[in-house]
């Protein structure tokens, strides 16, 4: 979408004014490898893709706050209030928005003098583990640093979008997501040491290759799901192991160190999440060194690695996901392939040759079709920047 046509989509909705609106996007990500990491003080490595959401907004005279989504025209015109900044379950996605507000108010101490109009439309699948919510957070922070000149660069938007998921959302998720989108480089992935926040941009070189997502179609939302259930039981083993070694999260651990020490963890649903944090962790590093010297086929053996963990150490796959990664295994020409995201449904993501991806298409969709009883969806993505006014 081009700003002349968000324009025209606002218009349609809010009626025309001299002043246009701000317009921004706001990429969706993908994570190559790294899951579950994040809040774990250990490493990832997403990316930020050219598919994600799009505003277009300008300010108001009272304090009445409008939001309208194009990719659900029949909820009609969300309206919330500036006075009136608490959750609220009955106004859907628009707690997202009004949660980036809340957050740039309650951190820095921002204040947000006027209400707004808001139209946002996105081509990220909604839920789909490509992280539309943090997409539309960190958009609406832009607009709002673009509306009322706050002093806020991209990386302080990602720390208020995950303070705003947190504290506003009730969703207890780590910052990858937010940092993502905010810092996303074009043609590289971000590898992203969460416990510092230190980063290096890794160039992807696919050459003859592509990144393919699939996604289950499967609808599902964090807060209700089993992920706020996983990161308690992560910090548990932690408590533990914190009882016998100096350490403040298991990213600081080896694989080596965590078995000689494991047996400190006196749960085994605990040990196996834990183990999975940590061993995800070290294939995080080693994935990133093995692109960096070209070794594409490496890096996807460590993606399939990374899926068996998820599935079966951390149990946030499911039959959905399970299939998309093991049909993809079975086609010639694909390098690696892995759920992406929080799991519990969502996506997977796979590299794959250019000459295969008709035929992985074809044949992951029909055994995901056979399967579980609908259609897969399927994306060939590009790597994009973070978040930006245009």
């Amino acid at each position: 979408m081009n700003k002349e046509e968000l324009r025209s989509a606002f218009y349609g909705v809010f009626g025309k004014t001299e002043e246009p609106p701000v317009t921004v996007f706001s990429p969706g990500r993908v994570n190559l490898i790294g899951e579950h990491t994040d809040y774990n003080g250990g490493h990832v490595f997403p990316a930020a893709l050219t598919i994600g959401t799009y505003f277009a907004a300008r300010k108001r005279k009272d304090r009445l706050v409008r939001f309208f989504s194009g990719n659900f025209p029949e909820n009609g015109v969300v309206c919330r209030s500036l006075d009136a900044l608490s959750y609220d379950p009955e106004y859907g996605f628009s707690n997202y928005l009004m949660g980036m507000i809340f957050a740039l108010q309650t951190v820095k101490g921002f204040e947000v003098t006027a209400g707004l109009d808001v139209y946002l439309w996105g081509n990220i699948p909604n839920a789909s583990g490509l992280s539309s919510s943090a997409s539309v957070e960190l958009g609406m922070g832009k607009v709002l640093a673009a509306l009322f000149d706050f002093p806020v660069d991209n990386g302080e938007l990602a720390l208020l979008g995950q303070y705003s998921e947190n504290h506003y959302n009730g969703v207890n998720c780590g910052i990858m997501d937010q940092f993502a989108i905010a810092m996303g480089k074009k043609d590289h992935a971000i590898f992203l040491d969460t416990a510092t926040l230190d980063y290096q941009y890794v160039p992807i070189r696919l050459n003859g290759m592509k990144i393919v997502i699939s996604c289950t179609n499967k609808k599902r939302g964090l807060a209700d799901s089993k992920y706020n259930e996983r990161r308690l039981e992560c910090e548990t083993a932690l408590a533990e192991l914190q009882k016998v070694a100096k350490i403040g999260s298991l990213g600081e651990l080896t694989v080596e160190r965590f078995n000689a020490l494991s047996d400190e963890i006196k749960d085994p649903v605990r040990m196996r999440r834990a183990r999975h944090a940590v061993y995800e962790n070290q294939r995080t590093v080693e994935a990133v060194k093995l692109l960096n010297a070209g070794d594409v086929a490496g890096f996807g053996q460590l993606m399939n690695a990374s899926h068996v963990s998820l599935r079966d150490d951390y149990e946030v796959t499911g039959i959905e996901l399970d299939t998309l990664a093991e049909a993809s295994w079975e086609v010639p020409g694909v390098l690696g392939a892995r759920m992406t995201g929080a799991g519990f449904g969502g996506c997977a993501v796979a590299i794959v040759r250019d000459e295969a991806v008709d035929g992985y298409i074809r044949h992951v969709g029909e055994k995901y079709r056979k399967t579980v009883g609908y259609e897969a969806a399927f994306y060939v993505v590009e790597t994009g920047d973070g978040t930006y006014v245009f």
